[in-house]
């Protein structure tokens, strides 16, 4: 099984590319910082993320473009590619990119520079009696109002 999840800042705004040919693609490349969980005793001003480059390809290299830029915190899940190439100077290189299938906001328009919603996914927005919008409680939730226990759709 190849399986990649990840939550990280994006290190710079996506690079968009569309391929060539009647049925063009977007395709989105990022690089996300994401933090490790320690820190080495022995060297604490050592290098504490990782930087992991990311590709998206269709309506998630669309939504890239769309949404996602330098600083915004999101979470992806994929798998793991890795490739070579030679370059102008004739040295192979190898690449390891992480092929996004699916990735969404990780923390509150509020929190940070993201948003609150997933892509390909379905956002929540009920709670709230007709007319009025939902009030956060400050840590990104929303308060439920009293006496709506009854619209809930579960126990």
């Amino acid at each position: 099984m190849n399986k990649v999840i990840l939550m990280g800042r994006l290190t710079r705004d996506p690079d968009i590319r569309y391929s060539q040919g009647e049925n063009s693609n977007a395709v989105a490349r990022y690089t996300l910082a994401v933090d490790r969980r320690f820190v080495r005793r022995d060297n604490p001003d050592a290098q504490t993320a990782d930087f992991i480059g990311c590709v998206a390809f269709g309506k998630a290299a669309e939504f890239a473009e769309k949404y996602l830029h330098k600083g915004t915190k999101i979470a992806v899940t994929g798998r793991i590619q890795t490739g070579s190439y030679t370059n102008k100077e004739g040295q192979k290189i190898y690449t390891t990119d992480v092929v996004v299938e699916d990735q969404e906001f990780a923390e509150s328009k509020n929190a940070g520079n993201g948003g609150g919603s997933s892509f390909g996914g379905s956002s929540f927005g009920g709670g709230a009696p007709a007319g009025e919008a939902p009030v956060s409680a400050g840590d990104g939730f929303m308060n439920i109002p009293d006496g709506i226990d009854e619209e809930l759709p579960f126990n």
